[in-house]
Protein backbone atom coordinates (compact mmCIF):
# COMPACT_ATOMS: atom_id res chain seq x y z
CA UNK A 1 0.00 0.00 0.00
CA UNK A 2 1.32 3.17 -0.78
CA UNK A 3 0.02 5.88 1.03
CA UNK A 4 2.12 8.73 1.58
CA UNK A 5 -0.59 10.12 4.32
CA UNK A 6 0.61 7.78 7.16
CA UNK A 7 -2.45 8.83 9.39
CA UNK A 8 -5.28 7.56 7.42
CA UNK A 9 -6.11 4.07 7.92
CA UNK A 10 -8.58 1.53 6.28
CA UNK A 11 -10.95 0.41 8.28
CA UNK A 12 -14.67 -0.30 7.82
CA UNK A 13 -18.49 1.69 8.85
CA UNK A 14 -18.72 0.76 12.75
CA UNK A 15 -21.22 3.56 14.13
CA UNK A 16 -23.57 5.82 12.81
CA UNK A 17 -21.33 8.99 12.53
CA UNK A 18 -19.54 6.99 9.76
CA UNK A 19 -22.71 6.22 7.74
CA UNK A 20 -23.80 9.59 7.88
CA UNK A 21 -19.99 10.67 6.72
CA UNK A 22 -20.22 8.96 3.73
CA UNK A 23 -23.54 10.01 2.93
CA UNK A 24 -21.86 13.56 3.07
CA UNK A 25 -18.50 12.92 1.07
CA UNK A 26 -20.86 11.29 -1.55
CA UNK A 27 -23.22 13.97 -2.07
CA UNK A 28 -20.49 16.42 -2.45
CA UNK A 29 -19.25 14.22 -5.27
CA UNK A 30 -22.79 13.58 -6.88
CA UNK A 31 -22.50 14.44 -10.75
CA UNK A 32 -25.12 16.25 -10.47
CA UNK A 33 -23.09 18.50 -7.90
CA UNK A 34 -19.70 19.05 -9.30
CA UNK A 35 -19.00 20.89 -12.24
CA UNK A 36 -17.88 19.04 -15.74
CA UNK A 37 -14.47 19.88 -15.09
CA UNK A 38 -14.08 18.78 -11.54
CA UNK A 39 -16.21 15.87 -13.03
CA UNK A 40 -13.42 15.61 -16.00
CA UNK A 41 -10.63 16.16 -14.03
CA UNK A 42 -11.60 14.54 -10.60
CA UNK A 43 -13.98 12.29 -10.90
CA UNK A 44 -17.95 11.69 -9.79
CA UNK A 45 -20.39 9.20 -8.38
CA UNK A 46 -23.56 8.43 -9.82
CA UNK A 47 -25.63 7.07 -6.85
CA UNK A 48 -26.69 8.84 -4.48
CA UNK A 49 -27.95 6.34 -1.14
CA UNK A 50 -29.77 7.03 2.21
CA UNK A 51 -29.14 6.10 5.65
CA UNK A 52 -30.92 3.20 5.74
CA UNK A 53 -29.78 1.53 2.91
CA UNK A 54 -25.98 2.23 3.47
CA UNK A 55 -26.78 0.73 7.41
CA UNK A 56 -28.64 -2.21 5.79
CA UNK A 57 -25.56 -2.94 3.59
CA UNK A 58 -22.96 -2.78 6.02
CA UNK A 59 -25.12 -4.69 8.72
CA UNK A 60 -24.69 -7.24 5.68
CA UNK A 61 -21.27 -7.05 5.10
CA UNK A 62 -19.24 -4.54 6.47
CA UNK A 63 -18.25 -1.30 4.02
CA UNK A 64 -14.38 -0.40 3.81
CA UNK A 65 -13.57 3.27 4.81
CA UNK A 66 -10.57 5.28 5.20
CA UNK A 67 -10.06 7.48 8.09
CA UNK A 68 -8.20 10.79 8.78
CA UNK A 69 -8.34 11.01 13.05
CA UNK A 70 -12.32 10.57 13.11
CA UNK A 71 -13.12 11.99 9.58
CA UNK A 72 -13.64 9.27 6.90
CA UNK A 73 -12.03 10.60 3.86
CA UNK A 74 -12.37 8.17 1.77
CA UNK A 75 -15.43 4.54 0.93
CA UNK A 76 -15.92 1.62 -0.89
CA UNK A 77 -19.21 0.21 -0.59
CA UNK A 78 -19.73 -3.06 -1.20
CA UNK A 79 -22.85 -4.13 -3.34
CA UNK A 80 -24.50 -7.35 -2.72
CA UNK A 81 -25.98 -8.93 -5.37
CA UNK A 82 -29.30 -9.46 -2.96
CA UNK A 83 -28.96 -5.45 -2.56
CA UNK A 84 -29.76 -5.02 -6.80
CA UNK A 85 -33.31 -4.09 -6.43
CA UNK A 86 -33.14 -1.44 -3.76
CA UNK A 87 -30.91 0.99 -6.49
CA UNK A 88 -33.02 0.73 -9.42
CA UNK A 89 -30.35 2.61 -11.74
CA UNK A 90 -28.18 -0.25 -10.87
CA UNK A 91 -30.77 -3.42 -11.75
CA UNK A 92 -30.17 -3.32 -15.71
CA UNK A 93 -26.31 -3.87 -14.77
CA UNK A 94 -27.06 -7.08 -12.56
CA UNK A 95 -29.56 -8.31 -15.08
CA UNK A 96 -26.51 -7.84 -17.80
CA UNK A 97 -24.21 -9.99 -15.63
CA UNK A 98 -26.91 -13.02 -16.14
CA UNK A 99 -25.48 -12.70 -19.95
CA UNK A 100 -22.18 -12.28 -19.78
CA UNK A 101 -19.36 -14.39 -20.29
CA UNK A 102 -16.48 -14.31 -18.47
CA UNK A 103 -13.64 -16.99 -18.47
CA UNK A 104 -15.93 -19.93 -19.61
CA UNK A 105 -18.74 -18.84 -17.34
CA UNK A 106 -21.65 -16.34 -17.11
CA UNK A 107 -20.71 -13.28 -14.22
CA UNK A 108 -23.67 -14.80 -12.03
CA UNK A 109 -22.24 -18.52 -11.72
CA UNK A 110 -19.69 -16.93 -9.53
CA UNK A 111 -18.80 -15.40 -5.90
CA UNK A 112 -18.46 -12.10 -6.62
CA UNK A 113 -19.71 -8.75 -5.22
CA UNK A 114 -20.07 -5.31 -6.90
CA UNK A 115 -17.99 -2.33 -6.11
CA UNK A 116 -21.24 -0.13 -5.22
CA UNK A 117 -19.29 3.15 -5.37
CA UNK A 118 -15.59 4.40 -4.27
CA UNK A 119 -14.86 8.03 -3.80
CA UNK A 120 -12.23 10.00 -2.11
CA UNK A 121 -12.39 13.26 -0.66
CA UNK A 122 -10.71 16.15 -2.02
CA UNK A 123 -7.33 16.98 -0.51
CA UNK A 124 -7.03 13.28 -0.18
CA UNK A 125 -6.95 12.11 -3.85
CA UNK A 126 -3.04 11.00 -4.90
CA UNK A 127 -2.17 9.90 -2.21
CA UNK A 128 -2.93 6.36 -2.35
CA UNK A 129 -6.13 6.14 -0.85
CA UNK A 130 -8.34 4.73 -3.79
CA UNK A 131 -5.83 1.96 -4.11
CA UNK A 132 -5.73 1.40 -0.37
CA UNK A 133 -9.33 0.81 0.01
CA UNK A 134 -8.79 -1.50 -2.37
CA UNK A 135 -6.18 -3.06 -0.73
CA UNK A 136 -9.00 -3.68 2.18
CA UNK A 137 -11.39 -4.91 0.01
CA UNK A 138 -8.92 -7.67 -1.41
CA UNK A 139 -8.02 -8.44 2.08
CA UNK A 140 -11.12 -8.73 3.53
CA UNK A 141 -13.11 -10.14 1.07
CA UNK A 142 -10.90 -12.27 -1.61
CA UNK A 143 -11.44 -15.53 1.00
CA UNK A 144 -15.52 -15.19 0.01
CA UNK A 145 -15.30 -14.10 -3.27
CA UNK A 146 -13.76 -15.02 -7.06
CA UNK A 147 -13.68 -11.21 -7.58
CA UNK A 148 -15.25 -7.79 -7.70
CA UNK A 149 -17.31 -5.99 -10.67
CA UNK A 150 -18.45 -2.75 -11.62
CA UNK A 151 -19.39 -0.69 -14.21
CA UNK A 152 -17.86 3.16 -15.07
CA UNK A 153 -18.84 5.61 -17.16
CA UNK A 154 -16.88 6.15 -19.88
CA UNK A 155 -16.71 9.64 -19.36
CA UNK A 156 -15.35 9.09 -15.67
CA UNK A 157 -11.75 8.92 -17.14
CA UNK A 158 -9.79 9.46 -13.76
CA UNK A 159 -12.13 6.28 -12.10
CA UNK A 160 -11.15 4.54 -15.19
CA UNK A 161 -7.16 4.75 -14.45
CA UNK A 162 -7.32 4.52 -11.17
CA UNK A 163 -9.18 0.75 -11.51
CA UNK A 164 -6.88 -0.46 -14.59
CA UNK A 165 -4.02 0.61 -11.93
CA UNK A 166 -5.23 -1.62 -9.02
CA UNK A 167 -5.82 -4.29 -11.31
CA UNK A 168 -9.51 -4.24 -12.61
CA UNK A 169 -9.85 -5.07 -16.45
CA UNK A 170 -12.95 -4.30 -18.79
CA UNK A 171 -14.36 -7.23 -19.91
CA UNK A 172 -17.61 -5.61 -21.29
CA UNK A 173 -18.70 -1.94 -23.06
CA UNK A 174 -22.50 -1.07 -23.39
CA UNK A 175 -24.58 1.95 -23.65
CA UNK A 176 -27.81 3.09 -22.07
CA UNK A 177 -30.37 5.99 -21.64
CA UNK A 178 -27.71 7.59 -19.26
CA UNK A 179 -24.14 6.96 -20.65
CA UNK A 180 -21.77 4.54 -22.47
CA UNK A 181 -20.11 2.33 -19.65
CA UNK A 182 -17.73 -0.26 -18.91
CA UNK A 183 -18.02 -3.30 -17.09
CA UNK A 184 -14.63 -4.20 -15.01
CA UNK A 185 -13.76 -6.90 -13.12
CA UNK A 186 -10.70 -7.47 -10.51
CA UNK A 187 -9.99 -11.56 -10.76
CA UNK A 188 -9.18 -12.62 -6.94
CA UNK A 189 -8.77 -16.54 -8.29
Amino acid sequence: MDVQATHIHFTTITTDDDIRQVLELQRANLSTEVSADVAQSQGFVTVQHNFDLLKAMNESIPQVIAKDGDSVVGYALVMLPSFQDLIPVLKPMFLMFEYIDYKGKKLVDYQYYVMGQVCVAEGYRGMGVFDGLYQQHRELYRPRFDFVATEIATRNTRSIRAHQRVGFQTIHTFEDETDHWEIVVWDWR
